[in-house]
């Protein structure tokens, strides 16, 4: 479930909700199609070859456990609407689960089997990239609709940039990153509604030469975005033409999180 593309590069990109597989688990949802309707849709051929990296994806929809989120279950962003380790509704507050809440046995179960794997899987190659280099940089990869009224007032900017206040990464790397979004005259912000999750924050440790930035995209910059997401319009076909300026600026951010690191 757990897939790394080594490179030499000291970056690193992840991916925890591009996948969509619901682990045999399809029955204990709603519908398999809300099961899958908050993934982070064709995040990975957005950012396919845009630049040498490592890569990290995991395979398991975050419907059936979310690798970005506290595994002890705390609230990543407390007061605020958000979802669980285990979710049990849609980003749209929508019940997700046919039945009842997984127990806290069989939480540990998929922690066990698909959170687990992930950060070491992530661990492992940090430190790989952390011996031949000074300094390693992760970049966690994320795209959400650009309007959930639940989540958030308006539409979102295109590029959210996540360090959680300053913490996951040195502040030339963030200000780098935030430079070439402004470059680019789409809208962006730093550490707004989307500060980073728990990779950035568990694995983001700049006093030791890793820094972990999270990029929350506006899905609307790269997918064309219905006002409300049906079965017969959701998701979109990706479509490289229509893909391809974000990806223009997507590279560069990738090129300066590269000099950043070496």
């Amino acid at each position: 479930m757990i897939t790394v593309v080594r490179a030499d590069t000291p970056l690193i990109l992840a991916f925890p909700h591009g996948g969509t597989d619901l682990a045999g688990l399809d029955d204990r949802f709603v519908s398999p199609w809300r099961a899958r309707h908050d993934a982070d849709w064709h995040i990975a051929a957005l950012y396919d070859g845009l630049v040498e990296a490592t890569t990290i994806a995991t395979a398991v929809s975050r419907s059936v456990i979310d690798v970005n989120r506290d595994p002890s279950g705390a609230s990543l962003y407390p007061g605020q609407a958000t979802t669980e380790l285990c979710p049990t509704t849609t980003f749209d507050g929508d019940p997700l689960l046919a039945g009842a809440a997984p127990d806290a046995a069989e939480i540990a179960r998929r922690r066990e089997a698909y959170f687990d794997p992930y950060h070491a899987a992530l661990t492992a190659e940090i430190a790989r990239l952390r011996d031949r280099h000074g300094r390693v940089v992760v970049h966690d990869c994320h795209s959400i609709r650009s309007r959930i009224p639940r989540l958030f007032d308006g539409a979102l900017p295109v590029f959210n940039i996540g360090t959680n206040g300053g913490t996951t990464c040195d502040p030339a790397l963030r200000d780098a990153v935030a430079g070439v979004c402004a470059a680019s005259g789409r809208s962006h912000v730093v550490d707004g509604r989307f500060r980073g999750g728990w990779t950035t924050r568990h694995h983001g440790a700049p006093a030791r030469g890793v820094h972990a930035i999270q990029m929350e995209l506006a899905i609307c910059a790269y997918l064309p975005e219905p006002d409300l997401p049906t079965g017969a319009d959701w998701p979109p076909a990706y479509d490289p033409i229509h893909a391809a300026p974000l990806r223009t600026t997507l590279a560069s951010i990738l090129q300066a999180c590269l000099e950043f690191a070496r």
